[in-house]
């Protein structure tokens, strides 16, 4: 969905010579790949396909101790990757062991197969294939329940297999939590028209208006300019946007330049999914969840509001459930703020895991709920 918006910002990135560019480029990639090194005996780094819904996808299972809790990482997009944010949540590995999914569509996997490749490109299709990646990181790994970690777009698949799968999961964090109401809350719209207008963008303004405010109507075209507007009137996210995707994805040592070029191809390839889902309700689905659930939101977003994401926090009925803002953040907000965010996995995640070791049946504390500014 941030596609175009992510291509206008590659050209604060890239407005260098090209051959000092790309020498600065390699310098930095490489330093960045000394600095993701994981050398202790108990450490794990392990980056493979993995034979998931009938196709090959990727997967880097990352961390310091292999004892560590396990957190399985859903990206946003659809069409994005995060693995292009690892130098970013390096200090993450040294609590946690770090799994992170390129879906069907996205990055590794789309290139290992290509877009004819990726087969059905459903909602249910990568809720599937979710469930799927969190037995076999199970297995491999040898732990019960799994951290489930969702972000943006990933954050709904996030939330059904935690309602849907509790066996599975020791706890739901969900950021940049996208929330999905069967289409009756139009505040978004309304609030794009406004800042468009402020703006003075009269043929966004003009597009906008034609969609209407039924998203249940919009074609994958039309959900697609809905964000890239929305995002290119948020200051926070754009910003984040530059300096924490764009450069990430340029000076990552795991991604090739042609593989940059496939990181854009993704948001093209996935949003034929989109469609589908403007018609779910996160209300109707059920709001009852049997692990601990957490929601970290950046408190300027205008792209998945704070707003939006505190309603459905209020209705969960969980065991252990907390809100959280992250000031001076919009999208991305764990990522630009990635120390924040690990202190809360440290100070209010990990502490309702009753056990964190390989075969544990792990469970949550007493309940509790609670909102705070991190």
């Amino acid at each position: 969905m941030l596609g175009t918006v992510l291509t206008a910002a590659t050209t604060a990135v890239v407005a260098a010579p090209a051959a000092g560019l790309l020498a600065r480029r390699g310098i930095i990639r490489s330093r960045n790949a000394r600095l993701l090194g994981i050398t202790g005996a108990r450490g794990i780094d392990e980056r493979y396909f993995a034979r998931i819904g009938g196709i090959d996808q990727w997967l880097s299972v990352r961390g310091e101790d292999r004892t560590n809790p396990v957190i399985v990482e859903l990206h946003g997009g659809p069409g994005s990757v995060n693995s292009i944010l690892m130098n970013r949540t390096r200090d993450w590995e040294r609590h946690f062991t770090l799994v992170r999914w390129d879906m069907r569509g996205a990055g590794k996997t789309l290139r290992r197969s290509g877009a004819d490749g990726q087969g059905e490109l459903t909602f249910a299709r990568l809720l599937a294939d979710a469930v799927e990646v969190v037995e076999h990181v199970r297995a491999r790994l040898g732990t019960a329940r799994v951290i489930v970690l969702g972000h943006s777009f990933g954050s709904a698949l996030g939330l059904r297999l935690a309602r849907s799968h509790p066996q599975l999961v020791a706890a739901y964090v969900g950021t940049d939590q996208k929330v999905f109401d069967g289409g009756r809350d139009t505040s978004d719209y309304a609030a794009l028209l406004d800042r468009l207008q402020r703006a003075g963008k009269k043929k966004e303004l003009a597009a906008v208006r034609k969609m209407g405010p039924d998203a249940r109507a919009w074609t994958a075209e039309q959900h697609s300019h809905f964000s890239r507007f929305a995002s290119a009137t948020d200051p926070q996210t754009f910003g984040a946007m530059k300096s924490v995707v764009m450069k990430s994805l340029w000076y990552s040592p795991l991604h090739s330049l042609r593989e940059l070029i496939t990181f854009f191809q993704g948001f093209k390839v996935s949003a034929e999914m989109l469609p589908g889902t403007a018609g779910f309700d996160d209300w109707a689905d059920g709001t009852r969840f049997e692990v601990p659930f957490f929601v970290v939101q950046g408190a300027d977003d205008l792209v998945n509001t704070a707003a939006r994401a505190r309603s459905l926090f209020d209705a969960v009925q969980a065991p252990v459930k907390e809100f959280t803002l992250i000031e001076d953040a919009g999208h991305f907000a764990a990522y630009k703020h990635p120390d924040r965010f690990l202190d809360f996995l440290q100070t209010r995640v990990r502490p309702t895991l009753t056990h964190t070791g390989p075969d544990a049946a792990t469970g949550f504390a007493p309940s509790s709920t609670a909102a705070t500014d991190v």
